[in-house]
């Protein structure tokens, strides 16, 4: 059997993903109220949900 225990970072990675994708969903009244920031805070966001992400280390089932 596989282990199915995922690293707490890949799980908050996933919810900060997922907070960027609703912050886009509502940019441009966001960009109304917070102007430039509310790029800024969208690309802060998705870059630390990527890193998150990536940094999950798996091992490979497959075999060489």
């Amino acid at each position: 059997m596989q282990d199915t225990k995922q690293n707490p970072g890949f799980i908050v990675g996933n919810i900060l993903l997922g907070l960027a994708l609703v912050m886009l969903l509502f940019i441009d009244q966001l960009w109304s109220s917070l102007g430039g920031w509310a790029m800024g805070l969208w690309m802060v966001l998705a870059g630390a949900g990527m890193y998150l992400v990536m940094t999950e280390k798996r091992e490979s089932t497959l075999p060489d």
